[in-house]
């Protein structure tokens, strides 16, 4: 039998497979990217046992919960565990602190079906504790710059060409702007945080001590940035990426018009998926009425509509640029104008994607070689 552990290091970043015997509503609140539900007890027999044992004391809530969780009961969720552990017979179970949930789900796992299944020392409480150390070492001992530019310029698409970008947005699972929703819903903040610092403890982990990050805001969407790194950023070097107007435009089509639409159709089908789809666009623009104004409001929207209306009848793409380019224009542009000229004492280099790539690859090197920040 393999040994229980906390080595949470190893665990993170072999990506090993863990059983999360909490309860759903534990688990909702926060857990881990590799990590599976399958309780204990669920959430109103976890209450009762709480509740039994402030009145009573440990034992009482004990002898509640072997009553609760028996017959029917206890077998299904035993062969729930026996099925992961047969799933993944290199994996690991855990509960809040690695305490009684979890040394009773093991021990009833070995009785019932004689599987040694190890248990993770410590458990949820101990393995949210290292990565949060994680993240606090990250922000205090390694390099960052930022990328800023445009809205559609591609920042996105650069930060998946280097080995040293985070993509903030895709741990967010959200586009950072007002039109940045995805179909499906973003992760609770635990998760996104605990993605993030797994991320950048794999990128550690290959020698990397400098990271290329997106100028955020501190909210992207509803996930809030590590509070000490949104602190941090007005200090870091900043790269302005550029791009044509027809570029970007395009790029903006491809991420609001045709990939939304088709996250949607792929949820809900595709007469429900379209409505759904049309209802976000013109939430979305409605979201900004106030700093458009509306008489741009009303132009834009008119424009979305007959848009869609023709999207939806030939499937034709077209008549969405018109209201792309004056959202450009007319909104986004002149804010990232502001911020550009706010941000000029911190910019080091502005260029286009190739050229951005190019200059970011050999500062790393610099950095790799040399141990020198350029800026610094």
């Amino acid at each position: 039998m393999r040994g229980n552990s906390d080595d949470y290091r190893a665990i993170f970043l072999n990506d090993v497979p863990i059983l999360d015997v909490r309860a759903p509503v534990e688990f909702a609140k926060g857990a881990f990217p590799q990590a599976l539900n399958r309780p204990l007890m669920d959430d109103d027999e976890r209450v009762r046992v709480g509740t039994c044992y402030k009145q009573k004391g440990s034992q009482a809530a004990i002898d509640l919960g072997h009553r609760l969780v028996a017959g029917a009961v206890k077998a299904e969720r035993i062969q729930a565990w026996a099925d992961f552990a047969r799933a993944h017979p290199d994996g690991y179970l855990y509960c809040f602190r690695g305490g009684l949930r979890s040394q009773i789900s093991q021990q009833w796992l070995k009785a019932e079906t004689g599987i040694d299944y190890p248990r993770i020392l410590g458990g949820y409480k101990a393995m949210r504790g290292f990565l949060l150390q994680t993240m606090d070492s990250v922000i205090s001992e390694c390099g960052f710059i930022l990328l800023g530019g445009l809205t559609g310029v591609g920042k996105t698409e650069l930060l998946e060409q280097l080995d040293n970008g985070i993509d903030l947005e895709r741990h967010a699972r959200h586009r950072g702007s007002s039109f940045g929703r995805h179909a499906t819903p973003q992760p609770v903040q635990i998760d996104f945080e605990n993605a993030l610092a797994i991320d950048f403890l794999k990128k550690r982990s290959r020698g990397l001590r400098s990271f290329v990050l997106e100028e955020e805001s501190r909210m992207i969407g509803r996930c809030s940035l590590p509070f000490a790194l949104h602190q941090k950023m007005p200090g870091y070097p900043l790269i302005w990426l550029e791009d044509s107007l027809a570029g970007r435009v395009q790029r903006i089509l491809g991420d609001y018009v045709i990939d939304l639409c088709a996250e949607f159709i792929a949820l809900l089908g595709d007469e429900a998926g379209f409505t759904a789809f049309e209802e976000r666009l013109r939430h979305c623009l409605r979201k900004i009425v106030k700093r458009l104004g509306w008489e741009r409001y009303q132009r834009l929207a008119g424009i979305m509509d007959a848009a869609l209306a023709e999207q939806r009848r030939s499937g034709s793409l077209d008549l969405h640029l018109g209201w792309i380019e004056g959202l450009l224009n007319e909104y986004y542009d002149p804010m990232y104008a502001y911020q550009r000229e706010q941000n000029a004492g911190r910019i080091v280099f502005v260029g286009e994607q190739q050229a951005v790539a190019e200059y970011l690859r050999h500062r790393k090197n610099r950095e790799d070689h040399h141990g020198q920040d350029p800026d610094r």
